[in-house]
């Protein structure tokens, strides 16, 4: 069995250094890995982003990642990845990553993902320019993370993982206000799921939304944003292919 903790939108800053390491520093005892599902700072910033880094500095259990929207909010989400990934995170952005638990090789493939909305609720490739660009955005990191899932799936890995900061599904926003559904996720993301395949999907973004979901093909979809799960951190197990 694959032990996968997971947690998102921690939005650090500089007087919340040491808040999650504490919790972290157990990970060994209960987990695999540790995913890291987007907006792990406020605001985006350098000084933030070393807050980040030093908090899973040296953890027992390998990390990755996906940046969120506020992680690009400064517009350095570059410098941002390079902070994080100097302490040791692997940051994803269609790709994946296989990392070894204990002589078991788990394939992670991660995107930030877009918006854009649900099946029957959604934006599409019409119109202003903007407008076709949104959509064209998020299905390019849709098709990202499906080519990541394609290829982990050649890799020999016991099991897959979808990390994304936006949902895939509409089930985990349960609790958000309608209006905003479009601007939490996309059904773009769960098609990639579905289609490449995958044994759980883990995104963040919704603070009030709900934990438990499911795409159409049947995987499960998790919403691990803090103000979700309450605690440092959720684990979910996976039992090997």
């Amino acid at each position: 069995m694959i032990r996968v903790a997971a947690v998102g939108d921690i939005h650090m800053g500089p007087e919340s250094q040491g808040v999650l390491r504490p919790a972290f520093d157990t990970l060994s005892d209960c987990a695999d890995l540790l995913l890291l599902a987007g907006d792990l700072t406020r605001h985006g910033t350098p000084e933030e982003a070393r807050v980040v880094a030093q908090e899973v500095r040296d953890l027992p259990v390998p990390v990755v990642a996906v940046l969120g929207n506020h992680d690009h909010h400064d517009e350095q989400p570059e410098k941002v990845a390079a902070l994080l990934e100097d302490a040791g995170v692997r940051v994803l952005e269609g790709e994946g990553t296989v990392v070894e638990c204990g002589g078991t090789r788990v394939g992670v493939a991660g995107t930030k993902g877009f918006g854009g909305g649900f099946v029957g609720r959604s934006a599409g490739e019409f119109g202003e320019p903007l407008m076709k660009e949104f959509v064209r955005y998020s299905r390019r990191c849709a098709d990202g993370l499906r080519s990541a899932l394609e290829e982990l799936g050649r890799q020999d890995c016991a099991a897959r993982v979808a990390l994304t900061h936006f949902s895939p599904v509409a089930d985990t926003l349960a609790g958000e206000p309608l209006e905003i559904y479009p601007f939490l996720g996309s059904y773009l993301l769960a098609e990639a799921i579905d289609t490449a395949g995958a044994d759980l999907s883990v995104h963040g973004h919704a603070h009030a939304g709900s934990e438990h979901g499911m795409t159409a093909g049947g995987v499960r979809v998790r919403n691990v944003a803090q103000p979700v799960i309450r605690r440092a951190f959720n684990v979910y197990h996976l039992h090997e292919n």
